[in-house]
């Protein structure tokens, strides 16, 4: 086993990621002002596209990670399903007897993956699946890549693995077994989606729109159950292109579609950079 992926195995990456998540919120002035400068120019990330480009301006870090665009900065692409981030491809393709393709070697189950709802995954049979990785210097807020009323969202707590692509190759059941948000949506064109936020090592909070809590944060607390909220009855519907949730540190989401709805641009492959609104497929 390579050594990064050993440190991560015994590594405190709960207490790591609580540690991570207080900075990330501490208004430390000229201190927080300085580590943004230096994270910019680290990652390479485009403030002339933010709404607001003034770096001290952010009181917080995670004023800085999860800052919006400028309007149009993103266009949607005429298209029937739209990228919902900005990226890079982890994986995409069909689920074949229930199982999504994670990298050589690996693989995990639909059911899983969602927190163990069998009927639910019962509706991704022979669907299709999208794995997207944001990278540190990516806009970390997502959208909707159709539309769709929301049904449901379930949190499920698990492992704080890093989710960069030397961890995808080498833990088994990435995806599967970090702490994710599981939201799931009735489109009236495309039938049931469910867009998955995967918790990673340091990924202090994960947000969603409708969350009644301050912030909308899911996590933390992090009580160590599922969790489960029925939308159902409401009317929480949400466009093409229209904000969803956020991750306050970077992370990846999974996309799963019902058999038959969804074919991928022939021009898509593992590793390739992605932007929020380009087209996806039909």
């Amino acid at each position: 086993m390579k050594l990064s992926i050993l440190l991560q195995y015994i590594a405190p990456k709960q207490l790591l990621t609580a540690a991570a998540g207080k900075l990330a919120h501490w208004q430390a002035g000229s201190l927080t002002t300085a580590f943004i400068g230096w994270f910019v120019r680290k990652y390479h990330v485009n403030m002339e596209e933010a709404l607001n480009g003034n770096i001290e301006s952010y009181k917080t870090f995670n004023l800085f990670f999860t800052r919006p665009l400028k309007a149009g900065a993103r266009p949607l692409a005429d298209n029937a399903f739209v990228c919902p981030v900005d990226g890079a491809i982890s994986q995409f393709g069909d689920i074949k007897n229930g199982q999504i393709f994670q990298a050589k070697g690996h693989h995990y189950t639909a059911q899983t993956l969602i927190g163990g709802d069998a009927a639910l995954a019962a509706n991704f049979d022979s669907g299709s699946f999208a794995c997207l990785y944001l990278s540190p210097k990516d806009y970390h807020r997502i959208h909707m890549p159709c539309n769709g009323k929301l049904l449901q969202m379930t949190y499920v707590p698990g492992d704080l693995f890093s989710v960069n692509p030397n961890t995808a190759a080498n833990v088994p059941g990435l995806f599967a077994r970090n702490e994710r948000v599981v939201c799931t949506f009735k489109s009236e064109q495309h039938g049931k989606f469910v867009l998955v936020l995967v918790g990673a090592t340091i990924v202090g909070s994960m947000a969603t729109i409708w969350h009644e809590a301050k912030d909308h944060i899911i996590n933390p607390p992090r009580p160590g159950k599922v969790l489960h909220w029925d939308y159902s009855d409401r009317n929480i519907t949400l466009k093409q292109g229209e904000e969803m949730g956020r991750f306050l540190l970077g992370s990846t989401v999974v996309m799963l579609f019902e058999q038959g709805v969804l074919d991928f641009n022939a021009n898509w492959h593992p590793g390739k950079p992605i932007r929020l609104g380009e087209a996806m497929g039909r």
